[in-house]
């Protein structure tokens, strides 16, 4: 069975992450997200529901005015008053939702059911009259009676509804049921959109399945973020389509790792490890098995190249390493090693894992050095720390460095005393390298408040990034010794 002949996407990740709990992006980050979204190919940008606050009216307008090519959708209810919000923010479109269950409209409603249908129909009628594309949202579609749905949509088509939404508004479509629903709707002459979200973790394969049963637009959000579990991912139904079915779907595919990571920091919400094509163990390897598959084809153990959608591979140092994943690991970094070194090297790193250690590249590196005998020197060392913090003054901190052997002395400001030492530090070596924090990761190695912590942070130069790790009682003292073990790490490669 073919897939529809057009695929559109209409990202929802701006109506606060589809209304995930906890989180309210500013106008700013909404309009930052939006940029993207339209440089990464989404057809539709679906900005918030202008009907929610005034902040939320602002940054609507900043997207519909930023002359994005995207067409910009507002969500909004069967009400005049909602659709003159819309209105209000000179947006393209509307996402126009009714509920259209008996349990929504007998429940949440107190309504029945002719008093829905007359309602999207005059929504309809008044939105198409204001000059707005209208796209009818059935919500809680899968658990309606579909003719009752399938009369809902044909009034409203009547009505001037120029594009039909089904809702899984709690994930409980299975594919085989999705297709049959599809090839009923198809036959209703509009095109018709699957909204799914992600209860039984059914989303993707639900949104593949419509798709494949002639939908034409999939509803999705970066990172499958999301009311409870979350909505479909449009990274996985994209590289879903790219891999498996061999359909261009129009979408950047190289931006995608990179538009994650926006959303991730912006919205407040971590990306799961485990998490398909953007989570960080997604193309990260350590068992010895897999590290000799890559070595000899990449595709033994990569259903896709990392590069297709703008990420590196990463081998993970442990005690399941082997002897082709250590010397691969070295060789990344320029380390030349004879047999008896590599053993040696090996050796030590299971060492390591068997302490229960993640072994850093900073680690590998220092276990090379030792090995082959090489003295560090590290170009960048911390004379003085000093950081002042509290709940009525900025978090600063001053920091004095011997830098090449210079006396450097520089201060920062940040959301806290971490955040204040490292933009020190960074401020500090500005003028000598262009080194960056890309990742910052903290864990508590015992409990209580004196607790040991280890702070993991990615440090990176252009396209070279490294791991490295500080472990002690002081968290600040701790973030300040991962990122200069960071930095000098990183300036020795460049240096070689």
């Amino acid at each position: 069975m073919a897939l529809s002949g057009e695929i559109r996407f209409l990202d929802t990740t701006l109506r606060d992450g589809e209304q995930t709990p906890g989180v309210s992006l500013s106008a700013d980050d909404k309009l930052h997200i939006a940029q993207l979204l339209d440089e990464l190919g989404v057809d539709v940008i679906e900005a918030g529901s202008a009907i929610t606050s005034d902040g939320e009216r602002e940054s609507i307008r900043a997207i519909a005015s930023a002359g994005l090519r995207a067409e910009i959708c507002s969500f909004a209810r069967a009400s005049r008053k909602d659709i003159d919000a819309a209105l209000d923010c000179d947006v393209d479109s509307l996402h126009l939702v009714v509920p259209v269950s008996d349990l929504h409209i007998e429940r949440k409603l107190r309504s029945d059911r002719e008093s829905v249908l007359r309602k999207a129909v005059d929504a309809t009628e008044y939105a198409k009259a204001h000059g707005l594309i209208v796209e009818l949202s059935g919500e809680d579609a899968s658990r309606a009676d579909l003719d009752y749905l399938e009369s809902i949509y044909r009034a409203t088509i009547e009505a001037g509804a120029d594009r039909l939404c089904f809702c899984d508004t709690v994930g409980v479509l299975l594919p085989e049921r999705t297709a049959e629903i599809f090839q009923r709707l198809s036959s209703l002459g509009r095109p018709v959109s699957i909204h799914c979200h992600d209860d039984f973790g059914m989303a993707t394969a639900n949104t593949v399945a419509a798709l494949r049963n002639g939908a034409a637009q999939a509803h999705v959000t970066i990172n499958g973020i999301g009311e409870r579990a979350g909505n479909t991912s449009l990274e996985e139904v994209v590289m879903c389509l790219e891999n498996l079915y061999g359909i261009r779907t129009g979408i950047k595919c190289n931006l995608l790792y990179q538009i994650s990571r926006v959303v991730s920091k912006k919205t407040g919400i971590p990306v799961a490890p485990n998490k398909a094509i953007v989570g960080e163990n997604a193309f990260t390897h350590e068992a010895g098995i897999h590290v000799h598959g890559l070595i000899a084809d990449t595709s033994t153990y990569e259903p896709m190249r990392p590069e297709q959608v703008g990420r590196k591979r990463r081998i993970v140092l442990g005690k399941m390493s082997g002897r082709a994943a250590v010397e691969l690991a070295l060789r990344e970094f320029g380390i030349t090693v004879n047999e008896e070194q590599l053993n040696e090297i090996v050796s030590r790193v299971k060492e390591l894992g068997d302490k229960g250690k993640r072994v850093s590249d900073a680690d590998l590196q220092s276990i090379a050095d030792t090995v082959l005998a090489r003295e560090l020197k590290p170009r960048v060392l911390l004379e003085e720390l000093t950081v002042v913090s509290g709940n009525r003054v900025t978090p600063t901190a001053s920091v004095k460095l011997i830098l090449d052997g210079r006396e450097t002395l520089e201060a920062g400001a940040g959301v806290g005393p971490v955040d204040a030492a490292v933009n020190a530090v960074r401020r500090a070596i500005s003028g000598v390298t262009d080194i960056r924090l890309e990742e910052y990761h903290v864990d508590a190695i015992t409990g209580g408040t004196n607790a040991l912590v280890e702070v993991w942070v990615t440090m990176a130069i252009g396209d070279r990034s490294i791991t490295a790790r500080g472990a002690g009682a002081d968290i600040i003292m701790a973030s300040v010794e991962a990122v200069l073990e960071g930095i000098n790490r990183l300036m020795l490669l460049e240096d070689r």
